[in-house]
């Protein structure tokens, strides 16, 4: 957690994609994002956590539902958001970040 924390006090939005292994939906994400880094490259840090390999990051930031995503900038929470989102969305939302 130490780590994670460095990360996120980034100036560079670190956008977090909370999941599990077993979570249909999370299962979509991955090329999802991959496009989101495609377009934004260095503008954007992305992450995937397994909730259940990482339950204290989960714990910590009131994971209930997977996929969830957040956005943080300089160790602040900016957003978050249950559920899959298309690449496009989510670039609207990074953007606001940058």
């Amino acid at each position: 957690m130490a780590n994670f924390q460095e990360i996120i006090a980034s100036e560079t939005p670190v956008l977090i994609d909370f999941s599990a292994e077993w979570c249909g939906p999370c299962k979509m994400m991955p090329p999802i994002l991959q496009q989101v880094k495609h377009n934004l490259g260095d503008k954007v840090t992305i992450i995937k956590i397994d909730i259940d390999k990482n339950p204290a990051a989960a714990t910590a930031y009131k994971v209930q539902s997977v996929p969830t995503l957040m956005i943080f900038k300089k160790g602040q929470q900016k957003w978050r958001q249950s559920g899959v989102m298309q690449a496009g969305e989510l670039e609207k939302v990074i953007t606001q970040y940058l």
